[in-house]
């Protein structure tokens, strides 16, 4: 992870020499000071998100992140609500955001670890990019190495909340009622998905949030360095 965090400090340094060496320096910033509150914004923001999001209810009571049904699986989840099934259906959301809260544990790690192929002309992109630049370079750089890393965690998490039993139960009693196509969607694959959608969400906010407000950092030297950015 150490390496890992070197080269993209080094890269957003590169950038923030180009962007800001006069106003930056001008404060008194050493090479050091940059790098290292570069590290940190990075860091803090990764934490943050991922603190959120593996608390009790932290996807389940969020709209923004709630996991529901795959949308193969709306037809499913009326008829079976239809039928009387509703407590059942209402068992298995919960349950899957429960494993999503679960495996984003995890998250942070996994996240760090893949991003180490950003260069510094891609740290160029970002910085001038719009204020999720930085969140839409990690999703597309790094969503099939997460896909990877994230999938037997979350499948580990859906088997120990109870997901995949609850799961189970709502998709045998929609089978079971005569004249309608039996479907088994991927529940790991898609709450995998679903989780990470949440993660880059937060990931996002978090971004958005630094660019617009430096000052309100609460650490001294990242004002610095982000208002000078």
């Amino acid at each position: 992870m150490k390496r890992v965090l070197s080269a993209l400090v080094l890269s957003f340094f590169s950038v923030a020499l180009v962007n800001a060496q006069g106003n930056l320096l001008g404060k008194g910033l050493s090479s050091d000071d940059i790098a290292s509150g570069l590290k940190d914004a990075l860091s803090k923001g990764i934490q943050k998100s991922t603190d959120k999001l593996s608390a009790v209810d932290g996807f389940f009571k969020d709209a923004a992140v709630k996991i529901l049904f795959p949308p193969e699986a709306a037809k499913m989840e009326s008829t079976l609500r239809g039928a009387g099934f509703g407590p059942q259906v209402d068992k298995a959301i919960m349950d899957i955001n429960r494993a999503a809260e679960d495996a984003a544990k995890s998250a942070a790690p996994i996240f760090l670890n893949a991003i180490k192929g950003m260069s510094v002309s891609d740290g160029v992109g970002i910085l001038r990019g719009p204020d999720t630049a930085a969140t839409a370079y990690l999703r597309k750089s790094t969503s099939v190495q997460l896909t990877a890393a994230f999938l037997p965690v979350i499948t580990n998490s859906l088997q120990k909340t109870g997901a995949s039993s609850s799961w189970k139960t709502v998709v045998d009693a929609y089978n079971k009622i005569p004249f309608h196509k039996k479907v088994d969607p991927d529940l790991p694959a898609y709450a995998t998905q679903k989780s990470l959608d949440g993660v880059f969400y937060y990931v996002a906010v978090e971004e958005k949030s630094i660019r617009a407000n430096p000052a309100g950092q609460a650490d001294e030297l990242l004002k610095k360095v982000f208002g000078g950015l």
